[in-house]
């Protein structure tokens, strides 16, 4: 059983600043982390997206052909492979600043990221097959399941599966903790999660994000 559910859209920022600290805390205290899957696109799926800067639905979509990828990595490798792709756009779309790449040709730009990770070049194909939007709808729904509606993403669950299971959305942070800071937040974080009644606590203020 894993000691924590990561649930992940690949373009969103902040998603892959906290994911950074949870492999931060999973190497510290050698927690198992299941990568899942959360798609902003289904999440956005009744907005008018005419509302949203140019270039949403490409971003959004973009994000779902990553999790297309990362399904198959799971199909042929398991959870260990979906953390691999993760990281390979997450590098890529955020400390790079390569997303505009992956818009453009994503089979192009998702085989380089493999080849250049040493993973199957051959998972790239995965960005046009939707056979795999029934699994990443059915993934983001049971995050939402967790949580209520009206978040976004990351989504963490602590202890999935047992009796001292909660999620959270969040936590949206604007920099990376690093050793004891990571533990220590962390610590703070499970425990308002397992906190009987606790159901949000919330500040619009942020810094730019950090990916460093």
């Amino acid at each position: 059983m894993a000691d924590v559910d990561f649930f992940f859209d690949p373009v969103c920022p902040w998603a892959w600043i906290t994911s950074r600290w949870v492999t931060e805390v999973q190497n510290l205290r050698s927690y198992d982390v299941t990568w899942r899957f959360i798609a902003l696109k289904v999440l956005n799926e009744d907005r008018d997206y005419s509302t949203f800067p140019e270039g949403y639905p490409a971003v959004h979509m973009a994000g779902t052909m990553g999790l297309r990828v990362a399904a198959a990595a799971r199909n042929a490798d398991g959870n260990e492979a979906v953390g691999k792709v993760y990281t390979a756009l997450g590098m890529s779309f955020h400390n790079r600043k390569e997303r505009d790449v992956f818009v453009a040709d994503p089979h192009a730009a998702m085989t380089t990221l493999l080849a250049d990770a040493h993973l199957p070049t051959q998972w790239a194909d995965a960005v046009h097959d939707s056979s795999y939007d029934e699994l990443i709808r059915a993934e983001t729904m049971l995050g939402l399941e967790r949580t209520g509606k009206d978040v976004g993403t990351p989504i963490l669950t602590f202890h999935p599966g047992s009796a001292q299971e909660a999620s959270f959305f969040g936590p949206v942070i604007s920099t990376i903790p690093r050793g004891q800071e990571a533990l220590k937040l962390w610590d703070a974080v499970e425990v308002l999660a397992a906190t009987s009644g606790m159901a949000e606590l919330k500040r619009s203020l942020r810094d730019r994000p950090s990916f460093d």
